[in-house]
């Protein structure tokens, strides 16, 4: 299958935006050590207040599913939807 790649866009509860980013660069650094299938793993501050936002590209599905079974994101995923306000956006590219 092709590559796969998104954004997915969120808004951080006030007062929580240090514990989510600590979170945030955790998982970074984990997948980019651990995740050779990941051709991006960003995040981003937005420039709306408390706005932030993530781009992931994978290789293929089989790099996207290891991703979103692994362990270290099961620990943090949790931690980091508790630090938002609501759920995230999530749009999807698709190469031309």
């Amino acid at each position: 299958m092709a590559k796969i790649t998104f954004i997915a866009r969120m808004t951080v509860k006030p007062g929580r935006e240090k514990e989510f980013l600590g979170y945030c660069r955790a998982l970074e650094n984990h997948v980019r050590a651990n995740e050779k299938g990941v051709l991006a793993y960003e995040f981003f501050k937005l420039r709306e207040p408390n706005r932030y936002a993530v781009i992931e590209s994978f290789a293929d599905e089989a790099s996207e599913h290891h991703h979103m079974g692994s362990a270290v994101l099961a620990e943090l995923a949790p931690k980091i939807s508790g630090c938002l306000d609501g759920t995230w956006e999530r749009e999807y590219f698709d190469p031309l």
